[in-house]
């Protein structure tokens, strides 16, 4: 009986060939290859299974592939745990090549030459911002002083309300030094999705999709920004990558 397949991303590709090193996900065995059809192909491996959890080994096997992939296509990076089912799995894929041929060529147009680089920007010391903050504010200093010394239950709502007023603050310096990070580095990208932030000191958790000719300049501009503020945040710079944030192609088999 003829296994599934299992997707991992869309290429440019007119031929049948095979990624030698490239391991496929679930330890089926085989091959990661191509499945071609009308200078398009998508980078499959037989699939025993109809279904994966998303394990961190079945996740790090996917994006492996992927990155694997990457290093000679543009890629079009296909959504975790897409499995062309068995008995016509072949037939299958191919007809999701020509049902979205023209989609999948615009897309791999857009992203020719370009990668994913990837940025998060904490600070380390979110106590020394929140006494910025209240420096700045006179009115945060006088409500926080009114209750020095008051009891517990006699300064209930103020605390409250002092909390609510920091969190603000917090926020909007957050915003404004997240817009100079990235007023840096937009101008050198050709898109940037801001992620949401993962932890409450998290100032920047942005995804920019760049020119793989200006991938130099662009982490040479990272770099800069690190050393100017390395002492107040740290930074973690990845990439380049496949272009996860800025296209992630999902299949509907019951339209195939």
């Amino acid at each position: 009986m003829e296994k599934g397949k299992y997707i991992y991303c869309i290429i440019g590709c007119p031929e049948e060939r095979s990624f030698e090193g490239a391991a496929p996900i679930g330890g089926d065995g085989g091959k990661v290859h191509t499945i071609p059809w009308g200078g398009l192909a998508a980078v499959a491996s037989d699939s025993s299974k109809p279904e994966y959890d998303s394990t961190r080994v079945n996740l790090l096997a996917h994006e492996r592939v992927q990155e694997g992939v990457m290093k000679e296509f543009t890629i079009l990076p296909v959504r975790f745990g897409t499995v062309a089912r068995s008995g016509r799995a072949a037939e299958q894929v191919l007809k999701l090549l020509e049902t979205r041929h023209a989609e999948f060529s615009r897309l791999l147009s857009d992203m020719e030459g370009k990668v994913e680089l990837g940025l998060k920007v904490m600070w380390r010391d979110e106590k020394s911002v929140l006494d910025e903050v209240l420096a700045e504010s006179s009115s945060l200093r006088n409500l926080r002083d009114s209750m020095v010394g008051m009891p517990p239950e006699a300064s209930h709502y103020d605390r409250i309300r002092l909390g609510e007023l920091l969190k603000e603050a917090l926020e909007k310096k957050k915003s404004s030094e997240a817009e100079s990070l990235l007023g840096c580095l937009d101008r050198l990208a050709h898109r940037t999705v801001q992620n949401p932030s993962v932890v409450d000191r998290m100032v920047v958790n942005a995804a920019f999709l760049v020119a793989r000719d200006r991938e130099t300049e662009f982490d040479a501009a990272v770099a800069k920004l690190e050393q100017q503020l390395g002492q107040r945040a740290l930074f973690k710079y990845v990439g380049p990558a496949p272009p996860y944030n800025f296209v992630n192609v999902t299949v509907n088999w019951r339209g195939m």
